[in-house]
């Protein structure tokens, strides 16, 4: 792939623009990228065009903005429930499912979840540069948006349809919906109260196979066999 430069805001296909800063760094210290050499660019915000760098100098490069690329996001916006997990793990979560086209990703303080919070305050800026360090690796135009971390009562009584995963419970009918919030809970699982506040809410339940998966396991399963699957109709459509 192409290496990917972040742009404040969409230009003008035909445009000629500056890239200055930390994204002109890491393009020609870092990266090393020439001129005439073909690059992508977007905005974070769904545009992405081809570019080309014209001319580089010590302090900025200046691009000619060529051609719109294809959008690469699912055909369902996906928000994912996340419950907070050894830190660790569920920063393997952030990255896994900004790669896989999730649109928004909401810690959940649920029953059963073992870390403390003052293990994850502070970690907003941290969580927002691994979610825009996938965004630029993977091609996607879009940065997803990571909300401060929520009580899950909060998050279920949100409206629109909702999934909850639990090894345990009856699948129901899945959500039709193009926007569609996936639960993910803690290593240790849902409480009683929490599955019946799922219900009171309207949430379907589903399983991940006939195996009991770790939290971050079943949450890129969750998300990946729900874009695969929307994947698949577009293509057939």
């Amino acid at each position: 792939m192409r290496h990917r430069i972040h742009i404040a805001e969409a230009p003008a296909i035909g445009a000629t623009i500056a890239i200055r800063g930390e994204e002109f760094h890491h393009a020609v210290r870092v990266v090393r990228v020439r001129e005439r050499e073909p690059v992508e660019l977007f905005d974070g915000r769904g545009f992405a065009a081809s570019g080309i760098i014209e001319s580089l100098a010590s302090d900025h490069a200046l691009v000619r903005v060529e051609a719109p690329i294809e959008s690469r996001e699912p055909g369902v916006d996906i928000t994912l429930a996340m419950a907070i997990i050894q830190l660790e793990r569920f920063e393997l979560v952030l990255q896994k499912a900004t790669e896989l086209g999730v649109r928004t990703i909401v810690p959940i303080e649920t029953e059963r979840v073992e870390i403390r919070p003052e293990r994850y305050r502070g970690k907003m800026e941290r969580w927002e540069k691994i979610v825009f360090e996938a965004t630029k690796q993977c091609g996607r135009a879009m940065i997803p948006t990571i909300e401060a971390p929520a009580d899950f009562a909060a998050v279920m009584a949100r409206p629109g349809a909702k999934v909850l995963f639990d090894a345990d419970m009856e699948p129901t009918a899945k959500a039709s919906s193009e926007s569609v919030t996936l639960f993910i809970g803690p290593e240790g699982g849902w409480t009683e109260r929490e599955l019946a506040l799922a219900r009171e809410h309207g949430a379907a339940f589903q399983r991940l196979g006939p195996r009991r998966l770790r939290a971050e396991t079943a949450a890129i399963v969750a998300v990946a066999n729900l874009t695969n699957d929307r994947f698949t109709r577009r293509a057939e459509e």
